[in-house]
């Protein structure tokens, strides 16, 4: 009786309700758009139409998030009319090019919560007033020390990496509710004392800088890397256990004979390890939603209890879909959209690297055609291009290669592409290399990277590849970590470069330490490049087999790159690809990067019969599995051969590995 009571009561308070004046809630009439007109007014290629925020019932409802990442957004942005957006809680403008500084009083925001501007070219005070701000990500910009986090105090992620701090930011022992913290390539140095107060730490990055005194201790850590600093004290073999080798390179100098020492070929060849934390901390929103009232909502409510159990299932579904989000790929890829853009001058247009400037001499960039292979219909030209790398800025650049640079590009259509620039075939002929281009495209194995397409402005050969989400060899096998991988990546690519700078998503499922992953790469390269050597009636040399040109597709097929393309002053032979080939094998092997000490030490062992120490030691290893290992090394040895006639073919290699393990399918 008492329940009925109660629901007639609230049955009848809704009727009531019904009964007066609807009007429009204050969230609909704000001035928002107004304000985010203003505050981008100064960048280029900003679209406002992609908030797509006006309904008919709510002509000008409250901003509550600006997500605009990867956009080829450039210039300077108002922030003081972005302060005024009252209800904003998010804003990720990330992978971008905005410039300018940032005023303190911009993080004060009473209602923002989640701040992403990482990949900019931005910088400016960092902390004047309270904040409520739990995650922060200004990491790849141009901050300085005036970083300033004592009042930062509801922070649980901060990432601050590849900025130039030059020391730990002042206050930074208020973060009492911090989970994850990176300050990763920072040039920071003098003392990391004041981190160890920090225990509510999970992660923890302090790669790449020059820290000293003792490493901080911190009892709730799941992923720690002190690399590449000038620590000192002592090292418990228990934390080495636990974090792993990688956490430790060239961390400074240790009282301990338990760890072993760790060397890596050079400081400037190390690139920083990049990592982004498993468990984002739940953003809570402090301030209370107000429920939306509307005539169509009041007449559908018959019942209390079905509301009830209509949010109950939304509950439920928000929790599944959550779920299904962090057991998806731990590395999202940000794929930039495109706008439209005005170029005032005529060309020739200029393009500058860190190492180089490489110069399109055109007058018009839509005089130049982009054709397609496979999309022959695809209406595009070098504007196309200029548009999807942001004027081939240093933000779209993933490498310098032996050739030129290498871009990467999202076309209209959702194209993901990988441009290269040859700038050592400027001096080849428009029509020759037309030709070899299109021989190039015809050249079609599981494999091998196929030629997406080309464009040819003025002298400078540009060459479209698709690109391949899980990256280079080298990276998979030397720069992941020997635990769970958690690496962001999207910033680089190692087609030729030796640094391996082709940071992109990693399967976790297919992880360095399994034999059969690595067997089975062995295979795809060893029939990829026995295509190139026996399909044809002529060879096709390919010169330059390294593990960085060879990338993995998102089943981690690996595909052989950079094949095809003939220079005048490198003459090469089918026994040369075979010896490069052994030198990959070992490489995988051994999980050592190779250089002509490592390829004899292990052909000395091999032929004393003591192959199984050479074997990578990260390997999970059994007898069967040990051997067919051992087996494969041999093979490496026969490839590896001083004299080139000792050396087998490559379809003999590719009988002699499938048959290590004939069970397996290929």
């Amino acid at each position: 009786m008492e329940f009925f009571f109660i629901f007639k009561f609230l049955l009848l308070l809704l009727i009531t309700l019904s009964l007066l004046p609807f009007t429009e809630p204050a969230t609909c009439n704000t001035t928002d758009q107004e304000l985010i007109t203003k505050a981008f007014s100064s960048v280029s290629n900003f679209n406002f139409s992609s908030f797509n925020t006006t309904k008919k019932t709510c002509p000008n409802p409250a901003i509550t998030q600006i997500k605009l990442p990867s956009r080829n957004l450039t210039g300077l942005i108002s922030w003081v009319f972005l302060k005024n957006l009252s209800e904003l809680q998010t804003i990720d403008l990330s992978s971008n090019s905005l410039q300018g500084s940032i005023p303190g009083s911009f993080w004060s925001m009473p209602s923002l919560l989640e701040v992403n501007l990482a990949m900019n070219q931005l910088g400016g005070n960092v902390g004047s007033e309270v904040s409520y701000i739990q995650v922060l990500n200004l990491s790849s910009n141009r901050f300085t020390n005036s970083v300033h986090l004592s009042k930062f105090s509801n922070l649980k992620t901060l990432d601050l990496s590849r900025n130039v701090l030059k020391y730990l930011p002042l206050g930074i022992e208020s973060l009492k509710n911090i989970e994850y913290l990176n300050l990763s390539s920072c040039n920071i140095s003098g003392n990391a004392k004041s981190i160890s107060s920090l225990q509510s730490l999970e992660y923890l990055d302090l790669s790449d800088n020059k820290l000293n005194g003792s490493i901080p201790s911190l009892s709730n850590l799941k992923f720690l890397n002190v690399s590449l600093n000038n620590f000192t004290g002592e090292v418990s073999s228990e934390k080495f256990n636990k974090f792993g080798k990688s956490a430790f390179i060239q961390a400074g100098n240790f009282n301990t004979s338990e760890i072993p020492k760790i060397l890596v070929p050079s400081h400037s060849n190390h690139p920083p390890v990049k990592h982004q934390i498993q468990h984002k901390p739940t953003v809570q929103n402090h301030k209370t939603k107000k429920p939306k009232l509307s005539n169509k909502v009041i007449i559908l409510i018959s019942a209390i209890s079905s509301g009830v159990l209509f949010l109950l299932f939304m509950v439920i579904l928000c929790v599944y879909r959550r779920r299904r989000m962090v057991k998806r790929k731990k590395w999202v890829i940000s794929k930039p959209s495109q706008f439209p853009i005005k170029i005032e001058k005529s060309g020739p247009y200029s393009f500058e690297t860190e190492s180089r400037t490489w110069i399109a001499d055109i007058k018009e960039p839509s005089s130049a055609p982009v054709l397609m292979f496979e999309k022959p219909l695809m209406n595009l030209t070098f504007m196309d291009l200029i548009a999807a790398t942001s004027h081939f800025g240093k933000e779209s650049q993933l490498t310098e290669g032996r050739s030129g640079p290498v871009y990467r590009a999202v076309l209209p259509g959702e194209l993901h592409v990988v441009i290269k620039v040859l700038e050592k075939f400027k001096d080849v002929e428009h029509d020759e290399a037309v030709a070899m281009f299109v021989d190039i495209s015809r050249i079609r194995h599981p494999n091998l990277l196929p030629l997406s397409g080309y464009c040819i402005a003025g002298k400078e050969k540009l060459l479209l590849y698709e690109f391949m989400s899980n990256g280079d060899l080298h990276r998979w096998l030397h720069e992941l970590p020997t635990g769970e991988p958690n690496v962001e990546d999207w910033s680089s690519d190692t087609w030729d470069d030796p640094n391996g700078a082709y940071n992109e998503p990693h399967n976790s499922s297919l992880d360095p330490k399994g034999w059969r992953t690595r067997h089975r790469i062995l295979v795809g390269i060893a029939r990829g490049l026995a295509y190139l050597h026996h399909a044809g009636s002529k060879p096709i040399i390919h010169n330059h087999l390294v593990p960085s040109n060879v990338l993995l597709s998102e089943d981690f097929e690996p595909r052989i790159a950079d094949f095809g393309l003939h220079e005048d002053d490198v003459i090469g032979s089918t026994e040369a690809d075979v010896y490069c080939f052994g030198v990959v094998l070992i490489e995988l092997l051994t999980g050592k990067q190779c250089s002509d000490e490592i390829v004899d030490w292990v052909r000395r062992l091999v032929k004393e019969g003591q192959g199984d120490k050479a074997l990578d030691p990260r390997l999970k290893l059994c007898d069967e599995s040990q051997s067919e290992m051992v087996e494969s090394l041999r093979v490496g040895y026969l490839c590896t051969a001083e004299s080139p006639l000792k050396r087998p073919t490559m379809q003999q290699v590719v009988g002699l590995l499938k048959d290590i393990n004939p069970g397996i399918e290929f």
